[in-house]
């Protein structure tokens, strides 16, 4: 089994790609122990001096989605990954800006969620504590950005192009892979292809 960590914030395609391959690997039975850590883009872009934006009830609509699905993976497991995918359709394929409890809903109506004890979650701002001690974490790691894979104490951004076929095998493949080449080859830094495929 391996086991590793990947962030996300719903706003980034490149996390939609990886965490839809993940998805769809896991529902296929893949020997993945994953930790879904939500980590907010917003915090780079607070002004100087201002709070940390999980601090700050100004900000609650931009981190609203990373608090739902917070709350969906604690209190109600079984229903996160199928949550956590429509959350990402929903921001990338149907322009949903997930801003809203109204918005969030509508994506989740279908999923058997318990969507009053996701409000009282969020209400309590327990989710924003997660997500705080998320950022200070993967800070300590010199995480940038969105998915960032942590296998052991090394942590490592991925940039993949596309998300997932009707091959799941393919999914599963993809993902042992990154993090088979995370585990064997610490030493190599960067990696990318000058142009994107045609």
């Amino acid at each position: 089994m391996k086991t590793f960590d990947v962030s996300y914030d719903y706003r980034c395609p490149f996390a939609k790609n990886i965490h839809l391959h993940l998805v769809t690997a896991l529902e296929a039975g893949a020997d993945f122990d994953v930790n879904f850590v939500a980590w907010t883009m917003s915090q780079g872009y607070k002004a100087e001096g201002a709070p940390d934006v999980w601090n700050d009830p100004a900000r609650d609509a931009e981190l609203l989605s990373l608090a739902v699905s917070v709350s969906i993976r604690d209190q109600q497991p079984d229903r996160f990954l199928r949550a956590h995918a429509a959350l990402f359709r929903a921001r990338h394929e149907r322009g949903i800006r997930l801003v809203t409890m109204e918005q969030i809903e509508q994506v989740l109506a279908d999923q058997d969620i318990d969507l009053a004890m996701i409000r009282d979650d969020v209400a309590s701002r327990r989710p924003h504590k997660v997500i705080g001690a998320n950022f200070e974490r993967y800070e300590a790691l010199e995480a940038f950005g969105v998915p960032t894979f942590v296998v052991g104490s090394d942590a490592t951004f991925v940039r993949y192009m596309t998300g997932p076929t009707d091959d799941a095998q393919a999914s599963i493949k993809l993902i042992d892979s990154i993090v088979t080449l995370i585990e064997a080859q610490p030493e190599l830094n960067e990696f990318k292809h000058t142009r994107l495929p045609m």
